[in-house]
């Protein structure tokens, strides 16, 4: 399997995913980094990159030739890296490492019980992106999948133009 990129908001549940992920959408067709019709895959629909992608790409010459494009996903979900993932997590105030207890929690953000994890040290609570993560992973209800982009990375202008967009800071989840 290709590698890939995800961009993530930092929010569990953004508001008006399905219109936001449209009008982000048409400003990559505008700027010609996707196509226009996407194809079906195992996955949903994926819409191929065209010539102007390479201005979102740090490394154009890296993109991987294997099946690539972009995926949009509007279901709660998970993204960590598959590999080496250490499933560490911090409390953004009292800083002690709590991840063994947040991504317990998990099987209850998952299906939308909550958006928020309570630190088990201090009792600080936020969203749960709102916590310290080494390792770059996100959690929302919507995530844009930049498949057999690993090697090529984003550019920084690009990834920031994507958060502009959607309103929301983002986090670059890479899965190799």
């Amino acid at each position: 399997m290709s590698g890939r990129l995800i961009l993530v908001p930092q929010i569990s549940s953004f508001p008006g995913r399905e219109a936001s992920a449209r009008l982000l959408l048409r400003w990559l067709l505008q700027r010609d980094i996707v196509a226009v019709v996407p194809v079906p895959d195992r996955h949903g629909l994926r819409y191929p990159f065209s010539a102007g992608v390479s201005v979102a790409l740090a490394h154009p010459g890296r993109l991987e030739d294997a099946t690539r494009g972009l995926r949009i996903v509007l279901d709660r979900c998970i993204y960590t890296p598959e590999r080496g993932f250490l499933g560490e997590a911090g409390c953004p105030e009292c800083r002690r490492e709590i991840g063994e207890a947040l991504f317990e929690s998990l099987e209850e953000w998952m299906p939308g019980h909550t958006d928020n994890f309570t630190c088990p040290e201090c009792a600080f609570e936020d969203d749960i992106n709102g916590f310290l993560f080494p390792q770059p992973c996100g959690f929302s209800d919507l995530g844009l999948i930049f498949e057999g982009c690993a090697a090529a990375g984003l550019r920084e202008n690009f990834v920031a133009a994507c958060a502009e967009r959607l309103g929301f800071a983002v986090r670059l989840v890479t899965v190799e």
